[in-house]
């Protein structure tokens, strides 16, 4: 059966069952005040209880009838009225199902269970579309990234191919270059489909000693530009996955260093590292901190650099490019860790970098 007609004859039964036990009221009410004997007087008799059933029972059993039709006709009218609004989430979700994500139930009246449960859908039915939208841009980028090297490769072959007295040792030195930076693009996307996943085991680990680990491991790729690097802030413990927090500290750093300041005439260029407790009422927080020169960043790009292959206006060593993924795998990271990453331009050219993680109890 179906929900409607379950709750018709669910309605029907209240009311017949009601009325059944009205009637009984009635009809004991009136049993105490008929004798049950025939009682003769001068000008008739007195009825007894055997008329009183003969004219109490017929009527009563056609009142019960009107009451189950009533409650029938009444029921079913009443949950196709309830029901209505689970008709159109089941429209809705017919519509996602075939693969329709532009649909939303918006559906008005009192703010009641089903309106919020429509709101939730239509809610659900956001976030699913945004995030189709986000796998299909990964898909369409992660297509141009990997084919970029392959044609690469491809076009050295056949030049090497077309031309016998070609450098073979040049060739080889270009190919391993090629292969080198596919290779790092894979491993990128394999680490960023892991560092999505919540992690099953926590361990306590002090952010200040990853700050200072990728610093170190840093440093000469920063003293080669000519950037300074300063780290500091108190000793503040997470619960989290050691090599994931590393690796978000790294990449953090490396962006900042590789997307610097590339005018040489500029003498302050810094990368600046801290790491800070925050209490608030709804508790404390570990804060990490990155910020670096550089060039003047616009908000809208700034809000999409977190996106897969997004990248900044300059590098200043193109050896060290990345493949577009370090904050993609940063915000990943961060949100298997429960926290919260925040950019924003830094005033005067470059970017602040605020990461926000649940802090560990003591």
């Amino acid at each position: 059966m179906s929900v409607r007609l379950r709750l018709t004859l669910s309605y029907a039964g209240v009311v017949l069952v009601t009325g059944a036990l009205l009637l009984s009221v009635v009809w004991l009410f009136l049993l105490r005040y008929v004798p049950t004997e025939q009682i003769s007087l001068q000008n008739g008799s007195v009825p007894n209880r055997h008329d009183l059933v003969r004219a109490f029972v017929p009527p009563t059993v056609g009142a019960l009838v009107v009451l189950l039709a009533a409650g029938l006709g009444g029921g079913w009218l009443l949950a196709g009225r309830v029901l209505a609004p689970l008709r159109r989430l089941q429209a809705a979700t017919g519509l996602v199902g075939r693969g329709s994500f532009s649909y939303r139930v918006r559906l008005p009246g009192r703010d009641d269970e089903f309106r919020q449960l429509a709101d939730s859908f239509d809610a659900m039915l956001d976030q699913l579309a945004e995030h189709v939208a986000q796998q299909e841009r990964f898909a369409a980028n992660a297509s141009h990234e990997l084919r970029t090297p392959l044609a690469i490769t491809r076009t050295m072959l056949e030049v090497a191919r077309d031309d016998p007295e070609h450098d073979q040792a040049a060739l080889v030195r270009r190919l391993l270059v090629v292969n080198e930076r596919a290779v790092d693009l894979t491993e990128a996307l394999l680490l960023l489909s892991r560092a999505g996943q919540r992690p099953a085991a926590l361990v306590p680990v002090d952010l200040s000693l990853a700050a200072e680990e990728a610093t170190e491991t840093l440093l000469p790729l920063a003293e080669a530009g000519g950037i300074r690097l300063d780290v500091g802030g108190a000793p503040v413990v997470v619960p989290g996955v050691p090599a994931l927090l590393l690796q978000l500290v790294v990449n953090l750093v490396h962006n900042a260093v590789v997307h610097n300041d590339h005018d040489p005439r500029s003498e302050d260029r810094f990368v600046r590292v801290s790491t800070s407790e925050v209490v608030e009422a709804a508790g404390a927080h570990a804060c990490l901190v990155v910020e670096n020169t550089g060039p003047q960043l616009s908000p809208e790009l700034v809000a999409v650099l977190t996106e897969p292959f997004q990248r900044g206006v300059t590098r200043i060593h193109q050896d060290a490019a990345g493949v577009g993924l370090g904050l993609a795998i940063v915000e990943a990271v961060v949100r298997a860790h429960e926290g919260v990453l925040h950019l924003r331009p830094r005033a005067g050219g470059g970017l602040v970098v605020t990461v926000t993680l649940p802090r560990a109890a003591d």
